[in-house]
């Protein structure tokens, strides 16, 4: 150790900022701000996921506590909601211009409040520039293009307006906003009502429109409770899971006694709600083309009682099809579709920005792939449930449309007003409904941007 001052703007360990221990030590706002730049030029410099940058970041500063990796986590996600707009005020996209951007933009903090915490004393940012000071006061957004005031990238821009029509300002802010923490009861072990009053100490409220969900209070740092260690989940309660996931499996309508498969089990998610829906009753089947994805739902089976048979792929090409004794035999299937996840933007802001058009083509294509192994999964008389977490009519209308051009005779859409009515009554004026299907959106539904449609298969 040298016993320099450490460069300003950057985080050093607890000896050199003169705490004793990592205990003692925790960093201030502006330090956090720092951390947050520092972050914010790795996912640049190394063109990779926010996640994996502030899990580098914070083993490389392990004195900073949980509390300072969840604010500098927040902060990073912030910018990157805000990052076409912020570089638009700040006519500066470099990590430091955006986290300014962002604390005007997103946190509505004026420019005075600015510069106290870029104070370039200790670990705080440098003194702002007078060209910044110039740029936060004056910037605007009045003339800036709807994808930039509205924080996407421009080639996606076309799809989001055509599902989303007059309202797509509206939608791209509420997209750029954080998302609620939704939780869904598990009703194999409790009714809502019930654990209304066992989870009292979350202050949960029920969700508008999912009728076994809760909405848990966040903080104005965006953090919530550490639901995952808490005794009611650890004792199978509730999962977490978006209001606009869970009325997805709802729109379903699995009854109980039926043949049903999880085409795109994943995590489990779905089947967690399907295994409820059905009551534990009928059969249950999950499965998914990545058997790594997988591996979570055995342990949250387990945990919510919940029955279900898992079919898991072998890796490699000539891996055989788990499914084959299934075909024509299922009353339902489930496809909750690969997709861009442009619905999820408002909890994975950085995807939006790494998306690319050749990913959207990638995502088609398999969407085509999953949908004719559904067709041929269903019984006569059966339906499949196509759920995308997508706002892109690509992905959504135009893939079931492909599977009526390709199976005409076969395949019909049942209109989406029609199972709204027998599942969700409630939801039909919070969401869109489109040519094949309905979509759910941020600001008119206040969830997600799920997208459900219903095809028949003809007797």
């Amino acid at each position: 150790m040298t016993g320099d001052r450490p460069k300003r703007g950057r985080i050093a360990a607890p000896a050199e900022s003169g705490a004793e221990n990592s205990e003692d030590f925790a960093l201030t706002p502006p330090a956090r701000l720092s951390a947050a730049i520092e972050v914010l030029a790795d996912i640049a410099a190394r063109r990779r996921p926010a996640a994996d940058a502030l899990k580098d970041w914070g083993l490389a500063h392990r004195f900073a506590g949980s509390g300072d990796r969840a604010a500098i986590a927040s902060l990073v996600y912030d910018t990157l909601r805000r990052r076409a707009s912020a570089a638009w005020i700040m006519a500066d996209e470099s990590p430091r211009g955006l986290v300014i951007g962002m604390l005007r933009l997103q946190y509505g903090l004026a420019a005075p409040t600015i510069a106290e915490m870029f104070s370039g004393e200790r670990f705080a940012p440098d003194p702002l520039t007078a060209d910044e000071w110039t740029r936060l006061t004056e910037g605007t957004l009045a003339d800036a293009p709807l994808h930039v005031a509205g924080d996407v990238p421009e080639w996606v821009l076309p799809s989001l307006e055509a599902i989303l029509g007059a309202e797509t300002r509206d939608e791209l802010r509420a997209l750029s906003r954080r998302a609620p923490l939704d939780i869904r009861i598990n009703t194999l072990k409790h009714s809502r009502a019930d654990a209304l009053a066992g989870l009292a100490h979350l202050t949960p409220e029920p969700t508008p429109h999912a009728p076994n969900g809760l909405r848990i209070p966040i903080g104005e740092d965006g953090r919530g409770p550490a639901l995952h260690v808490e005794p009611e989940f650890i004792d199978g309660w509730y999962e977490i899971q978006d209001e606009g996931s869970q009325l997805a499996s709802l729109l379903s309508g699995a009854r109980p006694g039926e043949t049903v498969i999880d085409l795109c089990a994943g995590g489990g998610g779905k089947t967690l709600s399907l295994a409820a829906m059905m009551e534990n009753t009928g059969r249950l089947v999950a499965s998914d083309d990545d058997p790594r994805r997988l591996a979570p739902i055995h342990e949250r089976l387990r945990r919510a009682g919940a029955v279900a048979e898992i079919r898991t792929p072998r890796a490699g090409r000539a891996r055989a099809d788990v499914l084959g004794d299934l075909d024509g035999g299922a009353d339902r299937v489930l496809v909750d579709a690969p997709c861009t996840g442009s619905g999820t933007w408002r909890r994975n802001p950085d995807a939006k920005w790494r998306l690319r058009p050749n990913a959207l083509s990638l995502r088609v294509a398999d969407q085509a792939a999953v949908l004719d192994r559904a067709a041929r999964l269903v019984r006569p008389g059966g339906r499949i449930t196509y759920i995308t977490c997508s706002l892109l009519p690509e992905e959504n209308d135009a893939a079931v449309a492909g599977l009526l051009a390709r199976r005409p005779d076969d395949f019909a859409v049942i209109p989406a007003a029609d199972i709204v009515a027998a599942y969700a009554p409630g939801i039909a004026p919070s969401v869109r409904f489109t040519r094949h299907g309905l979509q759910m959106s941020p600001a008119l539904t206040g969830t997600d941007g799920f997208y459900v449609a219903t095809l028949a298969r003809r007797g």
